[in-house]
């Protein structure tokens, strides 16, 4: 009898732990869903979400892919993996980790590598990669944290971390850790911490523009010190040592 009520409890536990996972599963993809009425003006109508979105499509896939990945069944999750890509232009490997509510907004030409951490209500635009730098082992992928917005064409590679609440410019490629509520832009990257971040995640014009923000300061330094030269040429005790000034 003894043996009989150990299978038994060992059964329901392994049962409850499946209904569990499958709620999970169901309460991240209701939480994919969500979001993209929230980020996503265009988005009118649910069913026009269920069967019109391939960021929707591609996440749904990979959940099944992973999971499948955690209970070691081989060679399915590659072939999920690998339709999906084919149906939404979206690769995404069965062992990368995605958060609930991530968004991947229209998606085509997103790559998401094997070790490549996301974290919740992240937002992807179309062409970014989260891929490696070489033929590295272990974690080679980046760690995203929660609410990131990648832009458009945006490369983070390798190995590094990118914090809550960050953001990447569109066409940035990322080589070196991002901190929280910064901003990375340009090739390579240069983080700028002294943006906005969390309240206008989604104000891609106000996008730091790095370059033109040290010409401009580079400008105003050789004014000022034009304006001095003109200052001390003018003046009578400083005449005779400026002859040479034009």
């Amino acid at each position: 009898m003894f043996p009989l009520l150990s299978r038994f409890s060992t059964r329901f536990a392994v049962d409850v732990a499946a209904l569990r996972q499958r709620l999970l599963l169901l309460d991240a993809l209701l939480d994919d869903v969500a979001i993209i009425f929230e980020h996503d003006p265009a988005a009118n109508h649910w069913l026009e979400v269920l069967c019109c979105y391939p960021g929707l499509h591609a996440l749904a896939a990979h959940r099944l892919a992973h999971g499948l990945r955690d209970r070691n069944v081989p060679f399915l999750p590659r072939l999920i993996a690998h339709l999906s890509r084919f149906f939404t232009g979206i690769d995404i490997h069965p062992g990368a980790r995605l958060g609930r509510g991530v968004f991947i907004d229209h998606g085509m030409g997103v790559v998401i590598g094997e070790t490549a951490i996301v974290g919740n209500y992240c937002l992807i635009y179309q062409g970014v990669t989260l891929g490696g730098t070489g033929k590295e082992t272990g974690q080679r992928h980046p760690t995203v944290g929660h609410h990131v917005v990648i832009g458009a064409g945006a490369k983070v590679l390798g190995n590094i971390t990118v914090g809550d609440y960050a953001r990447i410019g569109a066409g940035s490629v990322v080589l070196r850790p991002v901190p929280a509520h910064c901003t990375a832009v340009g090739v390579p990257s240069r983080n700028v911490c002294r943006c906005n971040t969390q309240t206008a995640p989604l104000e891609h014009s106000q996008l730091p523009d790095t370059e033109a923000a040290t010409l401009r300061s580079l400008i105003d330094r050789l004014a000022a010190v034009e304006a001095q030269l003109i200052d001390l040429k003018q003046s009578p005790t400083h005449s005779s040592l400026l002859e040479l000034v034009p």
